[in-house]
């Protein structure tokens, strides 16, 4: 999204305390405030998706509600708070469960729980067989996806807060809190976790490690820094989690930079001044991003060097990119599933699910794909 959209959306808002700048395409007429998305162009496949099974869990709403993987299964929630259990191999419907909570960020597992928040705060985490194991309440919203390790499940809230809760009880074990600027982009972000550290972005371009045991800093360093004369050009928030592989943490931020540095220490190893707001996908010597104008870039995770750009899904709200077999692949705002080459970034492949926007990051799984779209469908496909 451009400056000049990002001001005739603000004027949605009014600038008192902390507000927020949503750069989802659903505001209501948001499309009509900028160039059209690009046009599709036909191209020679050189490869191809087929679709092994595809189920409903229920529509997600404006959140990229993604779903989880266990060994056996697919756990998917809808925006009104319905948890669904899916064979993984087949995609039938195991059993569904019914809550009273709006929901705005996907599921986590690990532990033997699947856990997911709503628009008041509410955590709910159940066992795989439906059952509810307990509810929490953390600050604000919950809008990035909660993380369960080593016995505590780490959720983050809409106000910047980071709350690390018993995976057994809920009980809140510790909580991270920052203050942000008078202006901020409004994320689903979460966080990732890596060798007992807990990985965050925040607004004004801040990446920080804390400890998973008690929530405590281990470093914070900038990723990007703010720059411009006004609040909205001074936007520089990191809204997507970090990735991490091989002991080095990366990260993009909005209208900023993005950067890639040593994970135990925070120390930088490259920069690069590229924008984007879904965040980044490592796979073996590649790093890839959506930049804010849906331009798909691989780049050297070692040097930074960008290896492809692929300019042919501007506008379309590309979603984070994810690299299966030889494609790198990224959903778009019309529900069509792109596969681009991984050695030259050239369009290879293309399916058309449900026609309903692809908000969250495609997963590999068996070999294959599971992708959730925004009209709720879970489909699982493999590459041909």
């Amino acid at each position: 999204m451009n400056l000049k959209r990002l001001c005739l959306v603000a004027t949605l808002f009014a600038l008192g305390g902390c507000s927020t700048i949503d750069t989802v395409k659903e505001w209501t007429g948001l499309a009509v405030l900028g160039p059209e998305p690009m046009k599709l162009e036909e191209f020679q496949p050189s490869a191809g998706f087929t679709e092994r099974w595809h189920a409903s869990v229920g529509e997600s709403g404006a959140n990229p509600l993604q779903p989880a993987l266990t060994q056996d299964a697919v756990y998917g929630v809808s925006a009104k708070g319905e948890l669904t259990r899916l064979d993984r191999a087949t995609g039938k419907v195991i059993w569904r469960v019914a809550s009273d909570v709006n929901t705005t960020a996907g599921v986590g597992s690990g532990d033997g729980l699947l856990v997911f928040g709503g628009e008041k705060g509410e955590v709910l985490a159940y066992d795989e067989d439906g059952k509810q194991r307990w509810s929490s309440k953390v600050s604000s919203e919950v809008l990035g996806v909660p993380q369960v390790a080593d016995g505590i499940v780490v959720v983050r809230s809409g106000d910047a807060h980071i709350a690390g809760l018993s995976a057994s009880t809920g009980k809140r074990l510790w909580v991270y809190e920052r203050s942000t600027p008078a202006l901020v982009v409004r994320s689903h972000a979460s966080v990732v976790i890596y060798r007992g550290m807990v990985f965050a972005g925040f607004a004004a371009g801040k990446l920080v490690a804390l400890k998973l045991s008690d929530g405590s800093d281990i470093w914070e360093t900038n990723v990007s820094q703010p720059r411009g004369s006004t609040e909205l050009e001074r936007i520089s928030d990191i809204t997507s989690n970090p990735v991490v592989n091989d002991n080095q943490i990366c990260a993009i931020a909005f209208q900023g930079n993005l950067g890639c540095y040593d994970a135990g220490q925070g120390n930088p190893l490259w920069t690069r001044n590229i924008s984007g707001d879904k965040g980044l996908s490592i796979a073996g010597k590649n790093l890839y991003a959506a930049d804010t104008d849906g331009s798909v870039i691989a780049l050297d995770k070692v040097s930074g060097s960008t290896i492809w750009k692929n300019d042919q899904l501007l506008r379309r709200d590309t979603s984070l990119p994810y690299e299966q077999g030889n494609l790198v692949v990224v959903g778009d705002l019309e529900g069509f599933l792109h596969g681009l080459s991984q050695q030259d970034g050239r369009m290879a492949a293309r399916i058309k699910l449900d026609g309903s926007a692809i908000l969250a990051a495609p997963q590999g799984m068996d070999g294959g794909l599971l992708v959730q779209t925004r009209g709720g469908e879970v489909y699982s496909l493999t590459i041909r």
